[in-house]
C-alpha cells in the first residue's frame, strides 16, 4: 500500500504538487535570471510610445495630412491591437521591464475607453430613432428599406440617396411612415407630423443636410439629418478631410442657432466622437452610444466594423439605449437609439 501511495503522489504524478513544483521552478528561474530587467528594451520603448500617443492624441498636429484626426478616428484600436501584441512580446522576451511598461498604455486605454465596455442600455423611452447610410450603390434598396422599417423606429433618417432610388424607398417605407421629406441626398421618414422642413447649408454646393420639426406626443423636437463629405487616406496627402471639417463647422453653427431646445442629429458624420475636427458639433451634443450604449457600436465598414462614423446625437434629450442594427445591402450598419424627453420650455 505504501508503494501504491508513492506512485500516485510522487514525482511521476500529475496532481497539484507537480504543478506547484513547476511554478516554483519557473519563479526560481526568473529570480535567478539577471537579464530579466535588461531584456525587452525595444518592447518597453514601443509600449511607452503607444501610451503617449493615446495620452497626448489631442496634441498631434493636423497640419500635415490631418494626422491628428486620423489617429483619433482609430484611437480605440491602438489598445485593442497593440497592447495585447506588446504584452505577448514582453512574455516571449521574458522581460520584466517590458511587462511593467505595457501597463502604461493599458491603463491609459482603460481610462479613455473603459467606460464603453459596460452595458449602459436601459428600457423604455419616448421615441426610437434610427439612421442609415444606404449606399448609393446598394443592390437591394427594397430589402434595405424593409429591414430598417422592421426595426420599429418611429423616426428614420437615410443618407446617400440617389435620385433613382428615392421612389423605391418612398414606396417601400410608405406603409410604415405617413410623413416624409427628401432634401437632396438625405431624407427623413416619421410616424409623427413633420413641419419646417428645410435644407441646411453645410458649404458643399449641393444638398446633403436638412432640418425638420417633429410634433411628437411629448412635444416638438428639431431633427437634423446630415451626411458629411467623405474622408480619404492618401499616401501623398495623408488623411484628407478639409471639406468634411468645413461642413462640420457649418452644421455646428446651424445647431447652435436652433430655436428649439430639443435637438436630435442623425447621420453619417464620416468621423468619430474622438475626432477633434467634429468639435463644433460634438461640443454641444451628446452621443447616444457613449451615454447609453453597449460597447463601441462600430458601424463601418459593415463587413468588419472598425469605426463609429454613423452617429445619433442629442441635445436636451436623454438617451436611454443605443445599438447597431443588422447588416443590410449597404456598406454601413444602421444605428438606432431610444430617447426620452425631459420637460422643455420650448
Amino acid at each position: 500500500m505504501a508503494q501504491a501511495y508513492m506512485t500516485e503522489t510522487g514525482s511521476g504524478g500529475s496532481g497539484p504538487d507537480r504543478r506547484g513544483s513547476r511554478l516554483r521552478r519557473l519563479c526560481d528561474g526568473l529570480r535567478g535570471d539577471r537579464g530579466i530587467w535588461r531584456r525587452g528594451t525595444v518592447v518597453a520603448v514601443l509600449a511607452v510610445i503607444v501610451g503617449l500617443v493615446m495620452l497626448l492624441h489631442a496634441q498631434i498636429p493636423n497640419r500635415v495630412g490631418n494626422l491628428g484626426s486620423l489617429t483619433e478616428t482609430f484611437l480605440p484600436w491602438l489598445g485593442v491591437v497593440l497592447v495585447p501584441l506588446l504584452l505577448l512580446l514582453a512574455l516571449v522576451r521574458r522581460s520584466a521591464t517590458a511587462l511593467v511598461a505595457v501597463l502604461l498604455p493599458a491603463a491609459i486605454w482603460l481610462n479613455l475607453f473603459g467606460g464603453l465596455l459596460g452595458d449602459k442600455t436601459g428600457g423604455g423611452g419616448d421615441l426610437m430613432v434610427a439612421t442609415h447610410n444606404v449606399n448609393a450603390e446598394n443592390p437591394d434598396p427594397v430589402g434595405t428599406a424593409r429591414d430598417v422599417a422592421a426595426s420599429g423606429a418611429q423616426v428614420l433618417a437615410l443618407e446617400e440617396l440617389t435620385a433613382s432610388a428615392v421612389p423605391v424607398y418612398e414606396k417601400a417605407l410608405a406603409p410604415a411612415y405617413p410623413y416624409h421629406a427628401v432634401v437632396g441626398t438625405v431624407a427623413l421618414w416619421s410616424k409623427y407630423p413633420m413641419t419646417g422642413v428645410e435644407a441646411v447649408d453645410i458649404k458643399l454646393g449641393w444638398k446633403r443636410a436638412m432640418r425638420a420639426t417633429l410634433t411628437t406626443p411629448e412635444g416638438k423636437v428639431a431633427v437634423y439629418v446630415a451626411h458629411m463629405p467623405s474622408v480619404r487616406v492618401k499616401l501623398e496627402a495623408g488623411f484628407t478631410a478639409r471639406q468634411r471639417d468645413t461642413s462640420a463647422d457649418a452644421l455646428g453653427e446651424a445647431i447652435a442657432d436652433e430655436k428649439l431646445n430639443r435637438v436630435i442629429l442623425l447621420g453619417d458624420l464620416n468621423g468619430t466622437m474622438n475626432d477633434r475636427s467634429l468639435n463644433a458639433v460634438t461640443s454641444q451634443m451628446r452621443s447616444t452610444q457613449g451615454a447609453a450604449g453597449s460597447g463601441f457600436g462600430f458601424s463601418w465598414p459593415a463587413s468588419f466594423p472598425m469605426a463609429r462614423i454613423d452617429q445619433i446625437m442629442v441635445r436636451d434629450v436623454e438617451p436611454v439605449s443605443s445599438w447597431t442594427l443588422p447588416r443590410t445591402g449597404s456598406d454601413h450598419l444602421p444605428v438606432a437609439a431610444r430617447v426620452k424627453f425631459a420637460p422643455s420650455a420650448s
